[in-house]
């Protein structure tokens, strides 16, 4: 399987720290691509070096993985790239490896590993592909998910902890376990008898579009900590459609250049259970390209997630290019969006999406009219003195590496420029109640920063 390799030159590694990256952030999408290769190959070698069980099975998926790649490269990138196969590859090596921790503190999950699960990934392949293969997959508690297209749902449990997937030229494809038969339809997306496909959204603006995946069936595509939201309805899938489509005309419209760092970055939106308050979303280190996130209350609070949660991915591409922090001391500290303290790599991951945040606000309160205007001036004023006030911190930490320094002054004289621009009083005095709200009630819960 073939990989590239990658330098961040200093015009991208500026146009970052400054808050965006634009076109850049396509070479942070292809790093993360060739990590993904990395992390497969990882398991193969894992699984032969330790002598696990499932190497052979491993070692053949892969074998079909390289082969498919080689006659349909855009569909086996299309599969590589998911979140979901990134973070089954990073977990599964660090099983492997005896459960350690990731070397970038990311979190564990228990359970042994299946490097033979790779045979889902070089099955998902073929069936894109049209590549005849038979590939033995496992079977976990009644389930064969193969990532970007769905799941099979064996009637009797499967009978066993394998199944076996037939794919025929040019497309068709069925899972067959014992007595179970689970036929994958052409559109990979409808359902079918015992068959939950992963669907699509799409939407278009401005001769820009957007296609991204509503994944509710792969498991590995959510962060740790978080809850599914479950099977989704025909009508909560059109809801996200409708979502979606205001939400990227907005963007494309008055926020064009987040418009295209989202296009390049985001394939999947993870769907979970809504909070007993607000909307929830999360991005996580493991699940580059996936967001998170509870059903948002209107295409406004879509379009702000989205410009929120890119920035978290844009970071943590760099991060796996350049070390910005120094190992954790233990030190913590206030985060004005958090109810927790929290260490220096938690307040950089903070204040760049919180940059973005800001950002967002201050390009979109010129478009508002009324009260909305007031509240989006203040969702400005909020978090860009939120983001200057953590900047500080940072600053002061003596934390950051001399890549670190510099990043973060780079995001000091960005939010140096929006400070000297006008705010209508109102707004002022809202984010100002809402800062201090949150600091006192931040300080009876943890003490003094």
């Amino acid at each position: 399987m073939n990989f590239g390799a990658h330098r961040l030159s200093e015009a991208v590694f500026r146009a970052l720290a400054a808050g965006g990256g634009g076109a850049a952030v396509r070479d942070l999408a292809a790093a993360q691509h060739s990590r993904h290769i990395l992390l497969i190959r990882g398991v193969v070698d894992a699984a032969a070096g330790t002598r696990h069980p499932q190497a052979a099975r491993t070692r053949r998926a892969y074998d079909l993985l390289a082969d498919v790649q080689a006659h349909a490269p855009a569909e086996a990138e299309a599969v590589i790239r998911h979140p979901g196969t990134g973070a089954w590859a990073r977990r599964t090596l660090r099983s492997l490896h005896g459960g350690a921790a990731a070397p970038d503190g990311g979190p564990t999950r228990p359970g042994p590993a299946v490097p033979a699960d790779l045979a889902a990934v070089a099955a998902a392949t073929a069936i894109r592909a049209g590549v005849a293969a038979v590939v033995e997959v496992p079977v976990h508690e009644g389930v064969v998910a193969l990532p970007t297209l769905g799941r099979a749902v064996l009637a009797s449990g499967g009978g066993g902890d394998r199944a076996v997937v037939r794919v025929a030229p040019r497309g068709g494809a069925e899972i067959v376990a014992g007595d179970d038969r689970v036929r994958v339809p052409p559109d990979h997306r409808a359902d079918a008898p015992g068959w939950h496909g992963v669907r699509r959204l799409s939407a278009e603006a401005g001769g820009s579009g957007i296609e991204l995946l509503l994944d509710d069936v792969d498991a590995h595509c959510l962060p740790a900590a978080t809850t599914a939201a479950g099977r989704l309805t025909a009508a909560e899938v059109a809801r996200w459609q409708v979502l979606l489509d205001g939400a990227w005309q907005l963007l494309v419209k008055h926020h064009w250049t987040v418009a295209a760092e989202i296009g390049e970055i985001v394939r999947v939106l993870a769907p979970l259970a809504p909070p007993t308050a607000g909307q929830v979303s999360v991005s996580s280190r493991e699940t580059f390209g996936c967001v998170a996130l509870s059903a948002p209350e209107d295409d406004r609070v879509l379009a702000v997630t989205l410009a929120h949660e890119v920035q978290h991915a844009k970071l943590t591409a760099l991060l796996d290019l350049v070390p910005l922090t120094l190992p954790d001391t233990g030190a913590r500290y206030y985060a004005p969006w958090r109810d927790d303290p929290r260490p220096v790599s938690g307040l950089l991951q903070g204040v760049y999406a919180h940059l973005g945040v800001a950002g967002f606000w201050r390009r979109q309160r010129l478009h508002e009219h009324g009260n909305a205007a007031i509240r989006a001036n203040a969702e400005f004023v909020r978090w860009r003195d939120a983001a200057a006030e953590v900047v500080r911190t940072l600053t002061a930490s003596g934390a950051l590496t001399p890549e670190g320094t510099a990043f973060v002054s780079s995001m000091n004289r960005t939010l140096a420029g929006w400070r000297g621009e006008p705010v209508p009083d109102p707004a002022l005095g809202l984010a100002r109640r809402a800062a201090e709200r949150h600091r006192r009630h931040w300080r009876l819960r943890n003490g003094s920063p």
